[in-house]
């Protein structure tokens, strides 16, 4: 899984960063959300989805692994 944002449409409500703290942050000057993993670990691909799919800005894009790679989803 790869995980990519786009600030210009983050409006720092915050639903990632408690979704999945371990793959996203937020900037304290800004309250815009910063990337802590471009590739998280399969066990926490879930989160991760979720958070893509509470993102009111829609500022979170996740590309899934090819099936039959080897990575486990979930």
């Amino acid at each position: 899984m790869q995980v990519t944002i786009d600030q210009d449409r983050c409006c720092s409500s915050g639903q990632c960063v408690l979704t999945a703290p371990e793959v996203f942050d937020q900037s304290d000057e800004d309250g815009l959300v910063r990337l802590r993993q471009v590739s998280p670990s399969p066990t926490r691909f879930a989160d991760v989805r979720l958070a893509a799919a509470l993102c009111p800005g829609g500022a979170i894009s996740v590309v899934e692994p090819p099936r039959g790679t080897g990575a486990a989803a979930d």
